[in-house]
Order: C-alpha cells, then sequence, then structure tokens
C-alpha cells in the first residue's frame, strides 16, 4: 500500500477508537451488521462475546499498525488464515467481514472524515487482509484442527497449573510458536497458548496455564480440567523461536507462565552439540511465582552456555503459599528484588543479542521501552502479537 493510504487508514481507525467507548462500540456495532446480514455465522461464535470483540479490535489494531512492514504483517495474516480453517471458514465469509467492518467503521467515523479516498483506502486493505490470509488457509492441506486427552493436571500454585496432555496425532510445530485450544467446559472460546515443550513424535504437550480474573477460560483450565477432558488445537502460529543465525546470543525473559515457549526453545537446545550464550531472566511479583525452578535449574546444570537470572518484584511470599520462601538452586543466579524491565536494562545494553520477551502486555511494552533506552536496538526484540 502506499504512504497516503496508511495514513488515511490509521487516521480514521484512530479516530473511531478515541471516541468514548470507541473500540467497544465499534466491536458491538461490527458483530450486529455481520449477524444480521450473514446469520448463519452466528454459530460460529461463542454464546458470551465480550473477549472476542476486544480481540477484535485489538487485532485490526496491530494490522493497522504494521501495514508498512509487509514483511512481519503478511506471514501473520498468512498463519491466521492458516488457523481460521479450524471455523470452517469459506472465501466467502471474508467479504461479509470485510463488508461488515467498513459499515461499522463508516458508522461511527464523522462525516468529514469518511472521504471517497478513506473508504477506498479502506477497501485495499481489507482486500489485502482477505487475500493473505486465503492464501494461507487454501495453501496448506490436510488436518485444521487437532485433538488431545488431558493426562496429568498439576496444580503449581492457587493460581496456575501445569496441564499435559497426549495427542491423538503429533503437531508439528516450531518450540516457541502458539496455537488456539478450546475446552470442553468453553466450547467455541478459542484461547491462545504456548506448548511448554518441544514438538516431539509421542504427541506429548504441555501447557502453563495462569487463571486471571475474569477470565472464563483460564479459570476453567486451572479449576476445572479433569484427566480424560479432550481439548481441541488449531494451526501453530507466532514468529518465536530459535534465531536464524545458530551463533548469535540470547536473551530471554519471562514473566510468570510466559515461561513457557522460552522454556521450550532451551529443551530444544539442549538437544544439540552446540549453542550461543543463552540469559534467561525470569521473572514474577512473588517469588513463589517462579515456579518452574526445578526443569530450569536442571537444564542450566547441564548447559553452561545457559544462564538463569530470577526477579521478583517483592520479596516475600503471599500468605496463602505454604511452600519454601526463596528456593535457591546453584545452577541459578541469586534472585534479584526489583521490576524486570530496570533490573535487565540496566545491566547493560544487550546491542548483541537476539531478544525475546514474553509475558502480559504491559510487561512486554515496559520491559522492551527500558531496554531501548538503554540502548537495545529496536530491531534486536521479537516478541508475540500483544492481543
Amino acid at each position: 500500500m502506499d504512504s497516503q493510504s496508511v495514513s488515511l487508514v490509521r487516521a480514521s481507525f484512530k479516530a473511531v477508537a478515541a471516541q468514548e467507548d470507541g473500540p467497544d462500540r465499534l466491536a458491538r456495532s461490527f458483530y450486529s451488521i455481520l449477524f444480521a446480514h450473514h446469520p448463519d455465522l452466528r454459530d460460529l461464535f461463542p454464546a458470551v462475546m465480550l473477549s472476542q470483540r476486544d480481540r477484535l479490535v485489538k487485532a485490526i489494531a496491530y494490522v493497522v499498525d504494521r501495514l508498512d512492514e509487509p514483511d512481519k504483517l503478511l506471514p501473520f495474516l498468512r498463519q491466521l488464515g492458516t488457523d481460521h480453517r479450524k471455523y470452517g471458514v469459506r472465501d466467502v465469509h471474508y467479504v461479509a467481514v470485510g463488508d461488515s467492518l467498513v459499515a461499522a467503521l463508516r458508522k461511527f467515523a464523522a462525516n468529514e472524515l469518511w472521504t471517497d479516498a478513506v473508504d477506498e483506502a479502506w477497501t485495499d486493505v481489507l482486500d489485502l487482509i482477505a487475500t493473505t490470509m486465503k492464501e494461507g488457509a487454501n495453501g496448506v492441506s490436510g488436518a485444521s484442527v487437532w485433538a488431545g486427552t488431558v493426562i496429568e493436571h498439576e496444580r503449581v500454585l492457587r493460581n496456575a497449573a501445569i496441564i499435559r496432555l497426549q495427542l491423538d496425532v503429533p503437531i508439528a510445530y516450531t518450540a516457541g510458536q502458539y496455537m488456539s485450544v478450546q475446552i470442553p467446559q468453553r466450547p467455541k472460546m478459542w484461547r491462545f497458548m504456548s506448548p511448554a515443550n518441544p514438538a516431539n513424535d509421542a504427541g506429548e504437550i504441555e501447557f502453563h496455564i495462569r487463571s486471571i480474573a475474569g477470565g472464563w477460560v483460564s479459570q476453567a483450565m486451572v479449576g476445572s480440567t479433569d484427566i480424560g477432558d479432550r481439548w481441541l488445537f488449531g494451526s501453530p502460529l507466532g514468529e518465536l523461536g530459535l534465531p536464524k543465525d545458530p551463533t548469535r546470543d540470547m536473551l530471554m525473559v519471562a514473566s510468570g507462565t510466559g515461561i513457557a515457549p522460552l522454556r521450550a526453545q532451551l529443551m530444544e537446545m539442549a538437544q544439540r552439540p552446540q549453542n550461543p550464550r543463552v540469559h534467561l531472566f525470569v521473572c514474577g511479583h512473588h517469588p513463589c511465582d517462579i515456579y518452574d525452578i526445578d526443569v530450569l535449574s536442571d537444564i542450566a546444570a547441564m548447559n553452561p552456555w545457559l544462564t538463569i537470572t530470577p526477579v521478583s518484584e517483592v520479596d516475600d511470599n503471599p500468605w496463602w503459599f505454604h511452600g519454601s520462601q526463596d528456593r535457591t538452586s546453584p545452577a541459578m543466579a541469586n534472585r534479584i528484588t526489583g521490576q524486570i524491565g530496570k533490573v535487565v536494562a540496566a545491566l547493560g545494553s544487550w546491542a548483541d543479542r537476539d531478544v525475546q520477551i514474553v509475558g502480559p502486555p504491559p510487561m512486554v511494552q515496559t520491559t522492551k521501552f527500558r531496554m531501548m533506552a538503554a540502548g537495545t536496538p529496536t530491531a534486536n526484540f521479537r516478541h508475540d502479537p500483544l492481543f
């Protein structure tokens, strides 16, 4: 797209989003128009649409922000199209979605803002999205959905669990990628999650889940999952993984269950004869939030290329935690108390490192900005879309 069209799309979207309750009103209007004109599509979505509406607006914002970065945007859209096969999406559905989104944007944009040029620019953007997603969907064959059976449910904290499954058929994902997951307790409510182990021929897969306040799916996963439950999985997504240059040193920063995709990469690297230096910072609010210390310690003890530094914002654990107050390991550095972004930025610019950051969006953004201020080049950073 030319720069003028990109500017028109960004300006009109920001104008709509800046209105009072703009993002939510836009999403509600979009789905109302879509379902009114295409009622057959309603069955593809969950009964409760609150999270779905939030994710829609964040996804649109992500695309709009990267319209002038095709090397990042187009692979993302192709993967998204591959994943959407699980819904039974057909080519005609992309037209319905595009028309409904333009109608919703037009409804809330000021009359003087929504010009013929803006309308044409949005049409071009939505054509690009639809074409690229259809390329992803039509360019692969085989399964669009995988299934697995829960074989272990380990409660590692009051609000966190490790869940292991046996897949019916192994999924060929790259260590560091994520995938959409559906559980029987929340039908049609797909959530993105990262496996904590590399793909293997045995079809064994592990997920780390933290229960989020108000999170319908995460609370059900942590609190209601039973042995024998059947989970469904979409196609692998994401660009996290080992650097293209196998000799480049790495910096990894993980908060809470964000350790999962990074641990999967470390486990894969541990199977290789040679690796670059890797420094992993694993953090949480309390010391006990660094829950996977045994596995991480074992990996570090056997692999001298790996340095692990635990970080917590406070020194004390919550009153309800009855484990060791501050677990240590000779294979890991002593725990540091502080805010993770400040801690990492204070230890250097990391200008020579491939940097991966995984955790809640505010933590990712704050850590990234602090490191950039300390001299880390923007091109060094990698993280998945923050939605």
